[in-house]
């Protein structure tokens, strides 16, 4: 075995097992690390208050069940609850969390986690190595319905060792530890499988009401295990899917934070002195997708016609007023290690658009397209401007808009062609196993390539990395020109902070923080 350093609940891992993976994330975060180092850790933590969160992205069907989180809000609901064996640090470190060690053989294909002693269950239980073992059971069981069915996919035995949980992948993968700091895998009493939505878990807080769609509410774990974590004594979720609302609650002072700040207010709310507006660029990406299993998107020249009829900057400029970049319809951008920026950049042409739309011998009736202001922020104005770019290539694109309540749970992944909205993952592995494996559960395009699966497989199990990024680009290719997604635009994360939230570290993992912010912002004395 390849030992691990630890050091501060942060590990120095093998360059060979990891291919240089520190070196290439800290380029993605480097405001935040900088943050990290000079900010932040160099307040002292105040004690107590109550946070409030506006959140969008939320609806009445939303479960506490870790494998079924879905939407901005659930996401915040996991890692306010819970904790994974493992998490990724605003630059690009793996962080140590129910885990204290990982070990790996030389051909990164055992990997070995030790799990730390001493944690408590909101339910007073005690973790032990059964619980994480059990937790990890269940994800890989397809009746689990969970969003990390793709990387569970990956493992061929498990197996407890005392204090050690060792895994036995099919086929080497370098990537593995950070698979587990993946939000779905928090770690439940057995598992969670004697009651995977009792919102039992190992985090700084635990819930105590909630009223899905509207409110939730959380109070400090008093057992909670970290003490540098967990500031306030108690945690309030406001789900308010209407951007308009949730700005005005925040500047009424009914919130402390907001997320999903729409871009084209980001600048006005900035003016107001007791706010201000965070923003930071990462791996997150507004999409449109199609299943490829379902007439009339089966067929390829119609996919290819629709992308081509995407008039991407005109999208960026309009919907994100400067804050993101163009996509490439490939979920995969410049913020990841092992990215390859030789993929030729799609752009808008309206001649290839309707030549492919001939081609597709497609009768002339409505593509419907359903967008919700819940997708994204400005994806209801996004479907219009696409409405009116395909309407120039002659195809007949008609927008369904449709309630915010239940979007996640009845339109994404169930209808053929709508709105969605990626936070991405910390490396390519991650990312193309979670949506884009034939088998994943979270397979929102219903992509099915099996060239595409055995590149997978052999990046998985290449550790010299040119090689690696040589694959990903080949897979990557296969997206863009196959693939059912349209990704017009990667998206920086915008929230709208009180002045009264301190210790705010810049995070491109996703959403406030990373989700973070419950556990490591205070209040203001």
């Amino acid at each position: 075995m390849h030992k691990t350093v630890t050091t501060k609940g942060r590990t120095s891992l093998n360059r060979r097992t990891f291919l240089g993976r520190a070196s290439a994330l800290a380029m993605t975060a480097a405001v935040g690390s900088a943050m990290l180092a000079s900010g932040a850790r160099a307040q002292t933590a105040v004690k107590g208050g109550t946070l409030k969160m506006g959140l969008g992205g939320g609806g009445s069907t939303d479960s506490l069940d870790p494998a079924l989180a879905a939407n901005p809000v659930t996401f915040h609901l996991m890692r306010t609850l819970g904790e994974q064996l493992v998490d990724v640090t605003p630059d690009g470190q793996l962080e140590m969390r129910l885990a204290e060690e990982v070990e790996s053989d030389a051909e990164a294909k055992v990997w070995r986690f030790k799990i730390r002693q001493g944690v408590t269950f909101h339910n007073g239980a005690v973790m032990t190595p059964d619980d994480v073992l059990a937790t990890l059971e269940r994800h890989s069981d397809e009746d689990s319905q969970s969003g990390a069915l793709g990387i569970m996919q990956g493992i061929e035995t498990m197996r407890v060792d005392g204090d050690w949980v060792e895994v036995t992948l099919t086929t080497a993968n370098a990537d593995l530890p950070y698979l587990m700091a993946d939000y779905h895998l928090q770690i439940q009493p057995n598992g969670g499988r004697d009651d995977a939505a009792a919102g039992i878990g190992a985090g700084a807080y635990k819930i105590v009401a909630q009223e899905p769609g509207v409110r939730y509410t959380f109070e400090k774990h008093a057992d909670y295990w970290d003490s540098e974590r967990g500031h306030y004594d108690a945690v309030e979720f406001l789900v308010i899917n209407d951007a308009t609302a949730r700005m005005a609650a925040l500047q009424s002072g009914q919130v402390h934070i907001a997320n999903l700040v729409e871009p084209k207010v980001a600048g006005l709310l900035n003016r107001a002195p007791t706010l201000e507006v965070k923003s930071v660029s990462g791996r997150g990406h507004y999409v449109f997708v199609m299943h490829t299993d379902t007439a009339p998107f089966d067929n390829a020249d119609l996919r290819l016609a629709l992308k081509y009829a995407v008039n991407r900057a005109e999208m960026v400029d309009k919907i994100l007023q400067g804050f993101g970049t163009i996509g490439n319809d490939t979920p995969i951008n410049a913020a990841y290690p092992l990215f390859d920026d030789s993929l030729p950049q799609r752009t808008f042409d309206i001649e290839k658009a309707a030549e492919h739309y001939k081609a597709s011998g497609h009768d002339g009736s409505p593509i419907v397209l359903k967008v919700a202001d819940t997708a994204f922020p400005g994806a209801v104005d996004a479907a219009a401007l696409f409405q009116q770019s395909a309407a120039a290539a002659g195809i007949p694109l008609e927008i369904q808009r449709v309630p915010n309540d239940g979007y996640w749970s009845e339109v994404w992944n169930k209808e053929p062609f709508c709105a969605s909205y990626w936070g991405g993952r910390p490396v390519q592995d991650q990312m193309y196993t979670t949506a884009y494996l034939s088998t994943a559960d979270w397979n929102d395009t219903r992509f099915t390539n099996a060239a595409f699966d055995d590149l997978l497989l052999q990046a998985r199990a290449e550790l010299d990395p040119a090689a690696r990024t040589a694959t990903y680009a080949q897979m990557g290719a296969i997206v863009h020109d196959e693939g059912g997604v349209i990704v017009p635009m990667f998206n920086d994360f915008i929230e709208a902070v009180s002045n009264d939230v301190q210790g705010w570290v810049t995070d491109g993992g996703g959403d406030t923080m990373n989700g973070l912010a419950p556990h490591k912002t205070w209040l203001a004395s």
